[in-house]
């Protein structure tokens, strides 16, 4: 057996490794969306604080605030549901202040999801943290740990990273795109597109109901799958020789997909514009992260001259499809039956 083969199957069996660990974050491709807690010191040591708890098909996240210690509750919480998350209030006495206290999202490390934490202190400072899975805690006032707006720059590449629907869908137009020129044209299309939107969500606060919405986005993957076949077939539609046009169109389905992300935290106003620019920026990078990633991967492929097997081959656009469809199924089911 040559090293090829053997290279080559190993390459095979590393996918489909990667795709079994996949597939329950793929059954639920862009369903989680970040979790917001802010706490405002509208008296010495006293705080309102605003929770925003992100669900999941409608169902609320166990995540629980575990505040300091020394704080203790001034009065119940008021709750209200609404869209993407549930909402509650309460007032919060910390006699001690929160300077070095430690703040704990419980349950955080269960989810694929982040929580920001904002505090406006009673001098102008704000102070904002950003916790994930594996660090579900942060000691508040350490200096090291107040990122202020460039958070949301890693709100972007992450909400982007995680967007498992929003990455095959740019796969998909990598896959029917025949040289670099159209590459450039399709991408800035699609990055137009899904910033005008992004903007006009934000800004104008614009809310497009997050059911049809994700299903729309589904389609607009299912979409592209034949027209990949079309391509190994040597045929041509409308999509292959102006994928720009395709691009640009349901680019601005897939902005109001990245605007949930922002707009579920409910940023005061005078932080939604910078806010905006920097997640905006972050979507960016993430985006080409991933299509650098895959022109590498296919040309080391053709550098080592690797001959993959006619189903490998066909894979990716299976994949588009499988998926597409899977979740367009899916989403519209849920939709009817809410």
């Amino acid at each position: 057996m040559s090293v090829r083969s053997i290279f080559g199957r190993v390459v095979t069996r590393l996918f489909q490794f990667a795709l079994a660990l996949l597939l329950p974050q793929l059954a639920m491709a862009h369903e989680l969306q970040p979790g917001f807690l802010q706490l405002t010191e509208t008296a010495p040591h006293q705080y309102e604080v605003l929770w925003k708890q992100p669900t999941s098909l409608g169902n609320p996240l166990r995540l629980t605030p575990v505040f300091p210690v020394t704080c203790q509750a001034l009065n119940a919480p008021q709750s209200e549901v609404l869209p993407q998350s549930w909402v509650w209030r309460m007032r919060l006495s910390c006699p001690a202040g929160l300077a070095g206290q430690i703040l704990t999202i419980e349950g955080l490390e269960a989810f694929a999801t982040d929580v920001l934490i904002r505090v406006e202190h009673g001098d102008g400072r704000i102070e904002t943290h950003l916790l994930k899975p594996a660090d579900p805690s942060v000691t508040l006032n350490e200096a090291a740990g107040v990122h202020g707006r460039w958070t949301y720059l890693t709100l972007g590449i992450e909400h982007i990273a995680l967007g498992i629907d929003h990455l095959l869908f740019v796969l998909g137009l990598l896959l029917i795109v025949g040289n670099r020129w159209t590459l450039i044209k399709t991408i800035t299309s699609f990055t137009v597109a899904h910033s005008i939107t992004l903007a006009i969500a934000t800004l104008a606060s614009v809310h497009v109901p997050a059911a049809p919405l994700n299903a729309a986005i589904a389609l607009s993957i299912l979409f592209l799958a034949p027209e990949v076949v079309r391509v190994w077939r040597g045929q041509t539609s409308l999509t292959i020789r102006k994928p720009w046009l395709v691009a640009f169109a349901f680019g601005l389905l897939h902005g109001f997909g990245f605007a949930s992300g922002l707009a579920a935290l409910g940023l005061p106003r005078n932080e939604i514009a910078p806010a905006l620019l920097l997640f905006n920026i972050g979507v960016e990078i993430g985006q080409l992260g991933f299509v650098f990633l895959v022109i590498g991967l296919e040309r080391s492929f053709r550098v080592l001259k690797i001959h993959w097997p006619r189903w490998a081959e066909m894979l990716p656009a299976y994949t588009l499809g499988t998926l597409g469809a899977f979740w367009t199924i899916q989403r519209v089911t849920l939709m009817i039956l809410r």
